[in-house]
C-alpha cells in the first residue's frame, strides 16, 4: 500500500458511529488487504494533528444477492474503528 488515500476509502456515518465519536472513536471503511499498522499510519497522515491509540478491524463477507435469474455476491468489505488519544485533535467530517 503506497498511498494513504488508497487505504482509507471513506468514513462510515451511521447513528451508532456518531455516538462513538463522543468517545473519540471514528469508523472508516478501509482496503481489505490493509493491516492495523497501515491503517494507523494512514489516519495520522491524512488527518494532521491526530494520534491513534488503538485500531480495531472487522471483515465482512459479501452477501449473496439475486436479481431475476442473475445471481452473485456483493463485494467484501473491511471496517476499522480508530480510537484517538485524549490530547489529539478531533476529526471533522461535517464542516459547519
Amino acid at each position: 500500500m503506497a498511498n494513504a488515500r488508497d487505504i482509507i476509502k471513506r468514513p462510515v456515518v451511521t447513528e451508532r458511529t456518531t455516538d462513538l465519536m463522543a468517545e473519540n472513536k471514528y469508523t472508516f471503511e478501509v482496503d481489505p488487504r490493509a493491516n492495523k499498522t497501515e491503517i494507523k499510519k494512514a489516519i495520522e497522515e491524512i488527518f494532521d494533528g491526530t494520534e491513534v491509540a488503538n485500531v480495531n478491524t472487522m471483515n465482512y463477507k459479501g452477501k449473496f444477492k439475486r436479481f431475476g435469474r442473475y445471481t452473485g455476491y456483493t463485494r467484501k468489505r473491511k471496517k476499522a474503528i480508530v480510537e484517538l488519544t485524549q490530547d489529539s485533535k478531533e476529526i471533522e467530517f461535517f464542516e459547519a
